[in-house]
């Protein structure tokens, strides 16, 4: 009689799990990537500048629309939302805001996205132009351009 301790079993690789760390890798690199595209704002008719730099991307685009309506990330918002919106951002200190207003905006809604975004602590604060055609002759026409952040 021959006793065995150790019988040899043919070794199995588990499928299941290993599917399942795939999905969750899969979620994990969708969730980030979307995440890192830019808002791209709305198509608006920006104001003219022969004094617009390009800054990087920031991390709050408030768009003004022609009616006077504030849309940030696709939605509308109220000037009270929009504070509430900069002040959980985390340290306000460094949140970016570029506000892009159409030319056809009323001066005071404008103030009124400046006034609720210092509220909030917010200082840097950009204002979004087109370059105009005649100050830079590489610029592709149409292509928007944000102007120095205000109060730097």
């Amino acid at each position: 009689m021959k006793l065995r301790y150790f019988e040899s079993k043919k070794a199995r690789i588990e499928i299941i799990p290993m599917i399942d760390v795939m999905l969750f890798l899969l979620v994990f690199f969708i969730i980030v990537t979307l995440q890192m595209i830019p808002d791209a704002g709305v198509s608006l008719q920006l104001p003219q500048s022969s004094q617009a730099q390009h800054l990087p991307h920031p991390k709050f685009t408030v768009n003004i629309l022609a009616d006077g309506s504030i849309k940030v990330k696709d939605q509308v918002m109220t000037p009270d939302q929009l504070t509430a919106l900069f002040a959980g951002d985390g340290d306000v200190a460094k949140t970016e805001v570029t506000i892009a207003a159409d030319k056809a905006v009323a001066f005071q809604h404008f103030i009124t996205v400046m006034d609720a975004a210092q509220k909030a602590g917010v200082t840097d604060v950009g204002i979004a132009a087109q370059q105009n055609a005649a100050a830079d002759q590489t610029s592709a026409p149409g292509s928007a351009a944000p102007a120095t952040p205000a109060g730097k």
